[in-house]
């Protein structure tokens, strides 16, 4: 069975197993994020590599008599967590570049108003025109718009999908005032002038806590896994005496399980400090704990091997 039968064989399994709407949202969060797959076969992607990986982990923990129930745990979280982190960062950047562009084009709409075109036959205009994620919920929303649906409902799910709390207030501002029959023109300018100070202070936020960022990344990455690696080699050291106890040989495990608890509160604290928001730090939890882990276990298994050479 080749590859993409056996993909289309699993993908079929999911469809029945798993409940539509499950998948049409995950297919919607893929959408969103600029990976057009199809739900059911991203999954049965993860599904094989997970099992491919499982078994490479076997072998790996056959040769160096390694831990196996570490290294299927890592095979089962590696591929779901690769996709997470993948999700994750191109929703950001496609939520970043929408961000970018909606001051030009909010100045871009009202410069369309005051020449008297109205604020439906302005966004169309500018769907024609415009490229990017911000410009293709425009065009989405105006074929909705063309199809029938309520003006005020397109444009609330079209912001929704977004996912920026800034157009979104900024809409719901735009929306109250066509109801309220205000200078539509004036508020979008003054709105775009907004938008344009918060993004450049959020650029200058940023890079005022990049020694932070390094600090944390060292310390999580460097300076823990070499620490707590030497207690592998001091319980190699210990067993070799002849005076290894159950303490001394779980230590190097607990070791082991705090590098990884610190490395995903180390993301977590970056992603605080760089967006203000704990859950945006979750994209950094995969690369930290590997590294780390990485770092640990080279030390804590071959740092005697240093030393005495």
């Amino acid at each position: 069975m080749e590859s993409n039968e056996l993909i289309i064989f699993i993908s079929a399994f999911i469809e029945k197993r798993i409940p539509e709407k499950y998948l049409t949202n995950f297919q919607e969060i893929l959408l969103v994020s600029g990976i057009f797959t199809v739900a059911s076969e991203l999954l049965a992607i993860i599904i094989i590599a997970i099992i491919i990986l499982s078994f490479l982990s076997l072998l790996f923990s056959i040769l160096f008599s390694f831990n196996i129930f570490l290294c299927v745990l890592f095979a089962f979280f590696i591929p779901p967590g690769i996709l997470i982190g993948v999700i994750i960062i191109k929703s950001e950047k496609r939520s970043e570049k929408i961000e970018n562009a909606s001051p030009d084009f909010l100045r871009q709409l009202a410069s369309m108003l005051r020449v008297g075109l109205s604020f439906e036959n302005a966004m169309e205009d500018l769907s024609r025109y415009g490229s990017g994620p911000l410009y293709d919920e425009i065009k989405r929303a105006v074929i909705e718009i063309k199809m029938g649906r309520e003006f005020n409902e397109s444009i609330i799910a079209m912001v929704k999908r977004l996912k920026s709390k800034n157009l979104e207030r900024t809409f719901k501002i735009i929306l109250e005032a066509r109801k309220s029959g205000g200078s539509l023109a004036d508020i979008i300018d003054d709105i775009s002038n907004d938008l344009r100070a918060i993004i450049m202070l959020k650029r200058e936020r940023r890079s005022s806590v990049m020694m932070a960022v390094m600090f944390l990344v060292i310390s999580a990455v460097i300076a823990a896994p070499f620490a707590l690696g030497m207690t592998g080699i001091y319980s190699s050291f210990m067993t070799s005496l002849g005076k290894g106890s159950e303490l001394v040989e779980t230590s190097n495990i607990a070791a082991g399980a705090y590098i990884i608890i610190h490395s995903i509160l180390a993301s977590l604290i970056i992603g605080l400090v760089m967006y203000g928001d704990f859950k945006k730090g979750i994209k950094f939890s995969i690369p930290l704990t590997i590294s780390a882990y990485g770092v640990f276990y080279i030390v804590s298994n071959f740092g005697s091997a240093f030393l005495n050479f």
